[in-house]
């Protein structure tokens, strides 16, 4: 595989902020609360990139060991508390909430530091990233610009949590944290998408779960839906579930084939809230994807290639069919 360097994610950092600022200016922002909130992003965007960098992460854990974990989760924390200062958003309970959404998984990686991946405490990290992402009060907890980032940023809090648990401290294998690309992933990632939309694009419709409603006149605002896709849902999902959870639930299981089916349907079944609950139709759906996104995992050893399947499964689907 020919992974990237520090050099080039730091250069697809600076392109990301430098464009989402000049962009955020135009539409009217600024001021000291833009300035912390700006700030805030643009560490928690440069971990998730930098730790994806060749060979980062792994000179972190080998110099520091657990401490560099922890040190990554004081230096998130301390990023939010500049976010709250700096929007006037500064509370108690909000600190203190974040604080136990930073350090309790820190705190139970470290427990398990030590022990073969899989054991219980990796699986509770898990859940509670997830909880975290799909329940939190988000717009609690990110006030400002009105709430519009709040996904956003609990996703970038969320993935650095769980790189700082399992990347530096756990230092579990074969994540596939990382981008590059190897000889025939592009047989297995676009093999993947086809097979994926022959099996569900029928099965989608026969269900009543979609409709073809193509929208050409807004084929340019796919572009950046694409990207904000990929960073900010495949991206995330493709590391809590594949390169975290499928990981894990093979090595307890000691087999790949029980993990791959297992966080499969785990995936399908934390749709079920989407668009009303229960919705089964969701789950049998996403479920399916998850089968072809762990596969792709599987064949590549790496999220990155799993993740563009599921932008575009994602980006197709919100640009050729509407949801019923």
């Amino acid at each position: 595989m020919k992974q990237i360097g520090v050099w080039a994610a730091l250069g697809i950092w600076a392109v990301v902020c430098v464009g989402g600022a000049l962009y955020a200016s135009w539409q009217g922002y600024g001021g000291r609360a833009f300035a912390a909130t700006l700030t805030t992003f643009a560490f928690l965007l440069l971990v998730t990139l930098l730790l994806a960098a060749r060979g980062v992460a792994e000179r972190i854990a080998s110099r520091f060991g657990p401490g560099g974990g922890l040190f990554l989760g004081a230096i998130v924390f301390l990023v939010y508390l500049i976010y709250l200062l700096g929007t006037g958003a500064f509370g108690l309970a909000r600190a203190g909430a974040t604080a136990g959404l930073v350090f309790v998984p820190l705190g139970l990686a470290i427990w398990a530091d030590g022990t073969n991946a899989g054991v219980w405490q990796d699986f509770l990290i898990i859940l509670g990233v997830w909880v975290f992402v799909k329940f939190s009060p988000s717009h609690w907890l990110w006030p400002y610009p009105g709430g519009r980032l709040a996904y956003v940023m609990t996703v970038l809090v969320a993935v650095s949590v769980a790189l700082a648990s399992f990347l530096l401290v756990r230092r579990l294998k074969g994540t596939g944290y990382s981008i590059g690309w190897g000889n025939r992933w592009s047989i297995y990632a676009v093999g993947s998408f086809l097979a994926f939309a022959c099996a569900a694009i029928p099965l989608a419709i026969e269900l009543r779960f979609i409709v073809f409603a193509p929208q050409w006149h807004r084929w340019s605002h796919y572009v950046w839906l694409s990207v904000a896709i990929f960073l900010f849902t495949a991206w995330p999902e493709e590391l809590l579930f594949r390169g975290l959870l499928q990981n894990c639930l093979a090595r307890a299981s000691r087999s790949d084939l029980a993990g791959w089916w297992t966080a499969s349907v785990l995936f399908g079944f934390s749709h079920i809230t989407n668009q009303g609950f229960p919705n089964w139709k969701y789950v049998i759906l996403a479920t399916i994807a998850g089968l072809f996104y762990g596969w792709t995992w599987r064949k590549t050893g790496s999220i990155f290639a799993s993740a563009l399947v599921h932008t575009a499964v994602d980006a197709v689907w919100h640009f050729l069919f509407r949801t019923m």
